[in-house]
Order: C-alpha cells, then structure tokens, then sequence
C-alpha cells in the first residue's frame, strides 16, 4: 500500500480529532479526550502555532497521523522533534503507515539538523514497542515521566 504524507492544513480539524479520538479508543483513555475542533484549529492553524500534524493517506483517504512539536537539548544545544501522538488506523496498521510518518519526521530532524526525534511509548503497548525497536529506538527506561495537572498544577501557580 502506498502513503502520501502531507502536513495538516485547516480544514483537517475533524479528520485529526477523529484520529485522536480513535487513538485514545485504542488506548482505553477515550474518557480524557476534551480536544475540540476549535482546539485543534487554534493551536495548529493559529497564528503562532507551537504543534504541528502529518496525515498518512491512501487514495485520499486518512490512515493515520503523527502530531508534534519542537523540543530543545541544552546538552546537545539543538532543538528536537517530540512526537506526542502517532496512530495510524486499524485497516492500514501494518502496511508501511507507520513508517511513513516516522520516516518522514526523521527526514525533517535530519533536514533542519535536529538532535533528537522523541516519544513515549505505553509499557503494554507490546506492537508498538517492536515496531520502534524495528526502526533503531531505545527505550530510556531510566527516566521518570513526571506530570502536575488540574488542581495541582493550579496550586503551584498560586505560591
């Protein structure tokens, strides 16, 4: 199967947030979607966007995405790419979707000279993890992912 990878434009609010909400489908993490179609327009096609998207299709038809953003290394002095969600859909899952988003962002990190291409991959997601480990990534098992959201986060604001 052949995929074409394009960057989202506006208009692709309702594709991308049916993608995240088949993603968290697949995740069992559905309850925590609150993304709207205005959230996605704003924080892709605003005017200073800090996220970005890339659709997977074939025949015009989405199959997948890969969201992300830049990060930056102050030990490497180079920005990077952090992958906040891929998912491609159950009907292509297997035939090279995956890999085309992921290909296509190491290009990207390889083009602007980008130091590091990131993400975070669940620990039970057993077919993920072997598709990364298939495209050379390292779990960084020695890390800690720490959050503070909600009324906590509301908390430390106020001190």
């Amino acid at each position: 199967m052949n995929f074409t990878i394009r960057s989202a434009v506006p208009g692709d609010e309702a594709t991308i947030l049916g993608l995240i909400r088949a993603l968290a489908d697949y995740e069992k993490l559905a309850h925590l979607v609150e993304a709207s179609e205005a959230d996605i327009s704003r924080d892709l096609f605003g005017p200073n966007p800090r996220v970005f998207c890339e659709i997977a299709e074939s025949d015009g038809q989405p199959a997948g995405f890969a969201l992300w953003y830049y990060t930056y290394s102050t030990f490497l002095g180079k920005h990077g790419i952090w992958l906040e969600d891929l998912f491609v859909d159950r009907e292509s899952r297997g035939n090279g979707a995956g890999r085309a988003l992921m290909v296509h962002l190491a290009k990207k990190c390889a083009h602007e000279n980008l130091g590091r291409f990131e993400w975070w991959v669940l620990d039970w997601n057993e077919p993920s993890i072997a598709f990364y480990n298939s495209l050379g990534a390292v779990m960084q098992d020695e890390w800690s992912v720490c959050r503070i959201e909600g009324d906590a986060l509301s908390g430390l604001a106020r001190l």
